[in-house]
């Protein structure tokens, strides 16, 4: 473990992996064999769990508890109370051989107290919105919200909703163009590329 700035009050155990520059607060919690990136900030009350893979510069906030299972890439936000499961058919005393797969890709947000069920992906740059309750594979680019949670629209990169992409391209009021091509929003020069 390298030098990191953890608050006193944070229990890093031995055996957790900790990248530079990531800050671990109070009352936090990272058992043996989890790993955290670089640049990560890891908020009050959270808990992760051996197994859980976490990439670089990744916000967590208060009150989320990672479970074996679950794999988060680079630069993803899981704002606070947002819940993750890793069984689909829990019962006291009965231990799982391995836990169902969760994958949150680049880039994506999961907001405040949604709830996020085992065995899914949520795609690069998507969004989940506060107390959504997610129970199906969220696409790259997608803004799910509800309970069941649907999509509603695509967001750009940098989180603003994307005018209609009916007409095969759409320019976010950031400069970004995207191009739906079979049902899937994508980077414009990504589409360009591909073809």
């Amino acid at each position: 473990m390298s030098r990191t700035p953890f608050h006193p009050q944070a229990l890093v155990e031995p055996g957790a992996t900790v990248g530079t520059g990531t800050r671990v607060w109070a009352f936090a919690h990272l058992a043996p064999g989890s790993r955290v990136g670089h640049d990560c900030n890891v908020c009050d009350h959270t808990f992760i769990e051996g197994g859980v893979r976490v990439g670089d510069r990744v916000t967590l906030k208060s009150g989320v508890y990672l479970w074996s299972g679950l794999e988060i890439e680079d630069d993803v936000f899981v704002g606070p109370g947002a819940v993750f499961t890793n069984d689909l058919r829990p019962r006291s005393k009965r231990y799982l051989d391995q836990p169902l797969k969760t994958v949150l890709k680049v880039g994506c947000s999961v907001g405040a107290g949604a709830v996020i069920l085992p065995g899914l992906t949520i795609g690069r740059w998507a969004m989940v919105g506060a107390g959504a309750v997610v129970t199906k594979d969220v696409r790259d680019f997608a803004l799910v919200m509800g309970n069941p949670a649907k999509q509603r629209a695509w967001v750009c990169r940098c989180g603003d909703k994307l005018p209609s992409v009916a007409e095969d391209r759409a320019r976010c009021r950031c400069g970004r163009a995207y191009r739906l091509a079979a049902g899937v929003c994508v980077p414009w020069e990504e589409a360009a590329r591909a073809s």
